[in-house]
């Protein structure tokens, strides 16, 4: 959980057509979930509309020294309420990036990964 905590980049694959799609974003680990923020208009956003399933990799690369995670999960859709809010607050605390470019509920959606598998190494 230290590790999870003590990062920020991650790289989230999703498919659409059996056509994989990875790139890098933004993370906080809340909850035992990996939350990232994306756009109504993303490739991420519409492959998770069709296929929920998702890969996620947490990771530091040092040769000889490699830690990661990489998790195996089910993306939900958070874009409004209670719940919008908490992770919004997080996001804006955290990343300047938030702060300069703020955004409301149903402006941009909260994808929150729930783990199914997860893979460790490099770390205790």
């Amino acid at each position: 959980m230290e590790f999870l905590k003590s990062l920020e980049e991650a790289r989230i694959a999703t498919s659409h057509e059996n056509i994989p799609h990875v790139k890098p974003v933004s993370f906080v680990f809340e909850d035992n979930a990996i939350v990232i923020a994306t756009d109504y208009k993303t490739r991420t956003y519409t492959n998770i509309i069709s296929n929920p399933n998702v890969g996620i990799v947490i990771d530091i690369y040092k040769s000889g020294g490699h830690k990661a995670v990489c998790i195996q999960g089910k993306a939900d859709i958070v874009e409004d309420g209670p719940e919008f809010k908490k992770l919004y607050d997080i996001f804006h605390q955290k990343f300047d990036w938030v702060r300069k470019d703020p955004w409301k509920e149903k402006e941009a959606p909260f994808l929150k990964i729930i783990p199914k598998n997860k893979t460790i190494w490099g770390l205790d």
